[in-house]
């Protein structure tokens, strides 16, 4: 599920760089073992300095108290250095680990993940100042020194290179109640670093003749609805068949992510849909449900479980003794990692039952993982030809190419050529990837919901391909050529009253332009405001950020749409319709709404003014009016709700989006 926290369709704006907007706060130097306190409100950046020598190593601790926050590194020269922020929201550490380049003065900059974020405490420390590490193993060892307690969860690694395991080791504990430490035979679930294998085993299937990546998913799994249009296996692998995800469709019908989930959950869900998210092949959009699907097809092809297809045709053949898929949420694993989540108050269990797999639910060691690894290199199970189909990037129905492969992501990486995936599951995170021009992979695994699985790995890769990494150089977008001297551009007052307004660049995500002193700014929905530079009259940069906005001219009247120019990609985002929320009649859009496809209900009642909704499964929540007939609700799972109107213009159903689901119909009951 790494990616379903990571859905770059909707992430434009959670990379920038709040402080330059908000009011900096010089909060003194940082010392050695002499933490400090500090209260952060609304619109404030804090700054601390470190006198560093050059090629010292420094681990910060930022605990947070209430408030979800951000730490940026600055050098000696004012550069940022890079940015830290933890997926565990407004409680629990922010763990910050650099090197010092040369001496001088280093700033640490906090700030809320929220400009709108309210007031709340944090504590930070300089727990660690010491020399940089000479060999590469005990560099390693620094850059894992934050979770290398008794007292807290941790984290495994192992390096491969030419062909042989070359570094591994384990930190912190597997087990807190029974102080069991990690190790390098410890095991981890891995989540969605599952799905590489998955699609290994479908092709080893069609080498065998058994069946096609192109063969349509209903010749084996009939229960899959009939779409009106042919999804393949091929789609599943990629991303690309437009199904609805599983986990979505479960949280919007109720479903907590620590219930027992199994595949027979996972089948009648999937079975009762009516429509795709898009047409196969036309998009990309992270789907666990593919996996899951793929892995049934291999249990009903080769006539048993894919635990046991997988056991007898990968983990065996390549030793993996320590290794299986977990179908069955009560067995007994010996040498488990326990997973766990941080809090002010220190760390509690994060309870993971699932009983499905294919999209999840692999149990490895690093150890085991880097056998895994090395089969990439030095064939023992599979062939060339199977390598190849996974590692090829997909082809689009419009013939674009892009960087998902089968079951794993392809890119760059300061340069050099990546193969990746990342999981994430309650606590547990994982990372491998692979850098075959280098024949080198690095494997991370961690049972601490705070750890940053791919920075660290990323870290590793920087220790031990010093010497390869090149300069990556980004090619310049080409609105930025038109000049090479921004700061001089200058466009008129009316072309910039122009531009202001609300802009849609997705269902339920909102781009808000607004001007000034003559200078614009965008917030996107949830993120803080981050003033755009012109580039040219029409073509504007966001912030810090790798990101154009270009704004398409209306004649001299306010203009109707905007484009983001990002990663490659050009999204259009169409004005969003000006209309007085205080005057919308809540009343109208109450009621019992209930879904066929999710075989659930939700109720959308008037308390004191406001709309609230309310599940059997669920804390009340509010529903906000955002344009006409449009509502946000406070519950991520349910993301935006477009009430429908019948020719008499009342309200028969709604439709709800929540990113990897669209357009999910529930009927008005009352």
């Amino acid at each position: 599920m790494y990616h379903l926290k990571r859905n770059l369709s909707c992430l434009f704006f959670l990379v920038c760089l709040l402080g330059s907007l908000q009011a900096q706060i010089n909060k003194g130097s940082l010392e050695k073992d002499k933490p400090l306190s500090a209260q952060m409100s609304q619109g404030e950046t804090h700054q601390y300095t470190l006198d560093l020598k050059a090629d010292q190593f420094v681990l910060l601790r930022v605990m947070q108290k209430g408030v979800d926050l951000k730490v940026m590194i600055y050098d000696s020269h004012g550069e940022e250095m890079e940015e830290f922020d933890s997926p565990n929201g407004k409680q629990g550490p922010e763990i910050v680990t650099f090197m010092s380049i040369e001496k001088g003065v280093y700033k640490v900059e906090v700030y809320p993940f929220d400009e709108e974020e309210p007031k709340g405490n944090y504590d930070i420390n300089l727990s660690m100042l010491e020399p940089k590490a000479v060999s590469p193993s005990d560099q390693v060892d620094q850059a894992f020194a934050a979770w290398d307690t008794k007292d807290s969860p941790g984290a495994a690694v192992a390096v491969v290179q030419n062909g042989a395991i070359v570094y591994k080791k384990g930190y912190g504990m597997a087990n807190l109640e029974y102080d069991i430490p990690n190790s390098t035979s410890t095991v981890f679930h891995i989540a969605s670093v599952s799905k590489q294998f998955t699609v290994f085993s479908i092709l080893l299937l069609q080498q065998d003749g058994k069946l096609n990546i192109d063969d349509d998913i209903r010749k084996y799994i009939p229960e899959v609805p009939d779409f009106g249009t042919t999804i393949t296996l091929g789609h599943l692998a990629s991303h690309t068949s437009g199904l609805r995800d599983q986990w979505n469709l479960l949280t919007m019908a109720g479903w907590r992510m620590d219930d027992v989930i199994t595949k027979d959950h996972i089948l009648k869900l999937v079975s009762r849909q009516k429509e795709l998210n898009f047409n196969p092949g036309e998009e990309f959009l992270y789907c666990n449900t593919g996996f899951t699907l793929l892995a049934e097809v291999v249990a009903r092809v080769s006539e048993q479980s894919f635990a046991e297809f997988t056991q007898a045709n990968i983990f065996e053949p390549l030793n993996m003794s320590n290794t299986l898929f977990y179908d069955d949420h009560e067995k007994l694993v010996k040498n488990r990692a326990y997973s766990y989540y941080s809090d002010s108050g220190g760390f509690k269990k994060s309870v993971l039952n699932y009983a499905n797999v294919g999209a999840t639910s692999l149990f490895t060691t690093v150890e085991d993982l880097s056998l895994w690894a090395l089969n990439f290199s030095n064939l023992k199970v599979g062939t060339a030809e199977i390598i190849n189909t996974m590692n090829t990037q997909t082809i689009l129905n419009n013939g674009k190419t892009i960087g998902p492969a089968l079951g794993q992501f392809t890119g760059t990486y300061k340069g050099l050529n990546e193969i990746q995936h990342g999981g994430a599951d309650a606590g547990y995170r994982s990372y491998l990837t692979r850098f075959e021009d280098q024949k080198t992979a690095v494997v991370v695994f961690s049972n601490a919901a705070e750890f940053n699985s791919g920075r660290m790995a990323h870290k590793v890769i920087d220790i031990y391909l010093k010497n390869q990494i090149k300069v990556e150089i980004k090619p310049e977008p080409e609105s930025k050529k038109e000049t090479s001297n921004s700061e001089q551009i200058v466009v008129n007052q009316s072309s910039l009253d122009s531009y202001v307004g609300d802009f849609e660049l997705q269902p339920g995500f909102i781009i808000t332009i607004t001007e000034s002193d003559g200078k614009l700014t965008a917030q996107a929905t949830g993120q803080g405001a981050i003033e755009l530079i012109p580039m040219s009259i029409t073509d504007f940069k966001v912030g810090n950020v790798d990101a154009i906005l270009e704004f398409i001219p209306n004649n001299g009247d306010a203009i109707e749409s905007l484009k983001l120019h990002q990663g490659g990609q050009i999204r259009p985002a169409p004005r969003v319709k000006d209309f007085d929320k205080s005057a919308v009649d809540l009343s109208e859009f109450t009621g019992a709404f209930y879904s066929e496809e999710l075989a659930t209900t939700y109720n959308f009642n008037l308390v004191d003014g406001k709309l609230i909704g309310s599940h059997s499964k669920y804390s009340d929540f509010n529903i906000n009016p955002v344009k006409i007939d449009v509502f946000s609700a406070d519950r991520r799972s349910l993301g935006q709700i477009e009430f429908l109107r019948d020719a008499d213009q009342s309200i028969f159903g709604c439709k709800v989006s929540n990113g990897r689901v669209r357009n999910l119909y529930f009927k008005k009951m009352n």
